[in-house]
C-alpha cells in the first residue's frame, strides 16, 4: 500500500546555490519533513501544530548565492530545532511555514501558551485544547 502526500513546497540543501546535496526538505499541509542521506537515509518530521517559532537568516555568502537559512523551533521532543540550511527564497519559505502553522493550529483547535520557567525546570506540556 502506497500513501501519496501532496507537498506545498520542496527544496534541497544547496551548495554555491546549486542543489548538490542529499538533504531534502518538504512541507505538507500539516507536517515539515527532513530527509538526509544517500545510502543510509534518515527521515524526520515535525507536526506543524507543535511549531513555536520560525526565524530566517542570510549571511553575506548566502546572499551572494541567493539562499538562506530558516530555523524552526518546536515543542517536539525528538527534534526541537529543525534548520533548513541554504534554501532558495528563505523569506517566502518562512512565511509559507507560518501560514501553514496557523491554519493547522486553527484546524486542530490548539493553542500554545507562553510559559515562564527557570533554566532548571522542564516545561509542562504546553498544548491545550480550546
Amino acid at each position: 500500500m502506497s500513501v501519496t502526500i501532496e507537498y506545498l513546497w520542496k527544496d534541497r540543501k544547496r551548495y554555491f546555490g546549486l542543489p548538490l546535496s542529499f538533504t531534502r526538505y518538504r512541507l505538507s499541509e500539516d507536517r515539515l519533513f527532513l530527509s538526509e542521506g544517500f545510502l543510509n537515509i534518515k527521515d524526520d518530521e515535525i507536526l506543524l501544530y507543535r511549531v513555536r517559532d520560525i526565524d530566517s537568516s542570510r549571511s553575506l555568502g548566502q546572499r551572494i548565492f541567493g539562499v538562506g537559512t530558516v530555523t524552526v523551533l518546536s515543542s517536539d521532543k525528538t527534534m526541537p530545532t529543525l534548520v533548513l540550511k541554504n534554501i532558495k527564497d528563505p523569506g517566502f519559505v518562512k512565511e509559507l511555514i507560518h501560514q501553514q502553522v496557523e491554519e493547522t493550529k486553527l484546524k486542530r483547535r490548539v493553542r500554545l501558551g507562553e510559559i515562564m520557567t527557570s533554566s532548571d525546570e522542564e516545561p509542562d506540556d504546553e498544548s491545550e485544547e480550546i
